[in-house]
């Protein structure tokens, strides 16, 4: 009885123990860029450069998480860019700004210290989201994944 007794209490104390984990190889880590996010028939998982190489279900995953960031940080400066477009022009100007034309005939009539405003700000903004670095994460660290603002 007691044998039983013992058997039980240590059959259920193993059953909240921590599970044992394998060590992973950290030379190549691979991902199945089929069955990543996004990913939808009837085109599948599109890369028609190659990019990522011949084989879409062993695509580094370095290299895979820095094509998402650029995705994702190119498609937000696009939709930014066609705000800032059409807020201008339906005729809506800072300040001071109200004899600027809009569209591209805005380039040569901007005065360089707001070209010098445009980028001191765009520097600002990439220290602050992305620090300038490759990977995209930021110096706090609380994002979940390269691009998360």
């Amino acid at each position: 009885m007691k044998l039983i007794a013992s058997a039980l209490l240590i059959g259920s104390a193993a059953a909240f123990a921590p599970a044992q984990t394998g060590k992973a190889s950290t030379s190549l880590k691979a991902v199945d860029a089929t069955k990543a996010i996004g990913v939808q028939t009837p085109l599948g998982f599109y890369d028609p450069f190659r990019i990522f190489g011949d084989d879409p279900t062993a695509v580094d995953d370095d290299k895979f998480a820095r094509a998402r960031y650029t995705e994702l940080k190119h498609g937000r400066v696009a939709m930014l860019a066609v705000v800032g477009y059409l807020v201008t022009y339906a005729g809506v100007r800072f300040p001071g700004a109200e004899n600027i034309p809009c569209g591209f005939a805005a380039l040569n009539e901007i005065p360089g210290m707001v070209w010098a405003q445009m980028l001191a700000t765009q520097f600002a903004m990439e220290m602050a989201n992305g620090g300038l670095s490759m990977d995209g994460k930021d110096y706090a660290g609380t994002q979940e994944f390269a691009g998360d603002f």
